[in-house]
């Protein structure tokens, strides 16, 4: 490892001796430092080299002051999945680790008639640079435009797009879902049973959207028994699974608007003795750790919520990142889930049917 340089008189080198070594302006030296696109770039190079033979190291605090921000990316969330949050926050951790920047978590409660000045009131205080909000609040227009009244720089996140595209990164859960319920079809299911989302969000209409789109194509109705309301929650997954499997005709197959509610439905089925998929497929939504941890492996779509964080990172915040970490031009906006085909999904048989 090389031996820090030392400044002027043996002490750690400041932005002056960076300055004079590079022979320009300390404003300048500030300029290069904080990533102003207002220099050309035989100057940036030269303070950069500087830097490097110095072996400087910029101050945050000052940093901090000259932006009027503190480093910091916050992640505001009122999400009843945890792995959904816990994904993406490595999505954006991925992006920003080798930057200055480093990441806050802060759950609101959407339900709140102080929700938009709680926020107000914690974004004053922190001063980040950048929110990144996820759905469901991320749907919240008033939210946004918050944002934008504090001059905090926001990214939406959405199972459909929310805004324009140096706003929001999204996903394309309608058409995928309409996919996996094709597939279904595919195999002979006609009676097929859904497990919605929670009221309210826009991931959970999305996902019935895809689910109603298919079951039309085919000529399939959804029968109102056939329809079982959820909360992306495992218990509310038992509720369904409860009611769908204690029909007279059960449905040989049950879409569930997320994994862990998938996962609740197929416990039910293994309490009453329902081979799966012999008599029932089940296919869920997320590609959580849910899915490969119950037995049968779970059929789902992959959602790439951890590669949403990273392209919302990068949106957010490109002008802070690394260059070999910035966006590049050709990144998609609208991230494509995928139809997971496992154990938990097989061709309808004759004894379904009788």
């Amino acid at each position: 490892m090389t031996a820090q340089k030392k400044g002027a008189g043996g002490k750690q080198p400041t932005i002056n001796d960076v300055a004079a070594l590079a022979g320009v302006s300390k404003k300048t030296v500030s300029r290069v430092i904080n990533r102003s696109e207002f220099l050309t770039e035989k100057t940036r190079k030269a303070v950069e080299q500087a830097i490097e033979t110095l072996g400087f190291v910029p101050n945050p605090q000052a940093r901090a002051l000259a932006f009027r921000r503190n480093f910091l990316i916050a992640l505001l969330h009122d999400n009843p999945n945890a792995q959904t949050v816990l994904n993406f926050q490595q999505g954006v951790l991925d992006a920003i680790k080798d930057s200055d920047l480093a990441l806050l978590v802060r759950p609101v409660d959407r339900g709140s008639d102080r929700m938009l000045d709680d926020v107000r009131t914690f974004l004053e205080k922190q001063r980040p640079i950048g929110a990144l909000l996820l759905p469901p609040i991320s749907e919240n227009d008033d939210l946004a435009a918050l944002c934008e009244d504090l001059g905090v720089r926001y990214v939406r996140v959405g199972s459909a797009p929310l805004d324009d595209a140096k706003h929001c990164v999204s996903s394309n859960d309608r058409e995928v879902v309409a996919e996996a319920v094709r597939a279904l079809i595919a195999l002979g299911h006609r009676r097929i049973g859904f497990v919605r989302g929670p009221v309210g969000f826009r991931s959970a209409a999305e996902r019935e959207k895809g689910f109603m789109e298919a079951l039309a194509e085919a000529g399939l109705d959804l029968p109102a028994a056939f329809n079982a309301p959820g909360n992306y929650r495992y218990a509310a997954g038992v509720e369904a699974g409860e009611a769908l499997l204690s029909l007279s005709a059960p449905p040989t197959a049950i879409f569930c608007s997320n994994d862990e509610m998938a996962a609740g439905v197929m416990s039910v089925a293994h309490t009453k003795r329902i081979d799966v998929p012999g008599a029932l497929s089940i296919i869920g939504f997320d590609d959580s750790p849910t899915a490969t941890h119950i037995w049968p492996a779970l059929s789902t779509v992959r959602w790439p919520i951890r590669e949403m964080g990273v392209r919302a990172a990068k949106t957010l915040v490109p002008d802070f990142l690394p260059l070999t970490s910035k966006a590049d031009d050709n990144e998609a906006a609208v991230l494509a889930s995928t139809f997971i085909q496992r154990q938990s999904v097989a061709a309808v048989s004759a004894t379904k049917l009788s």
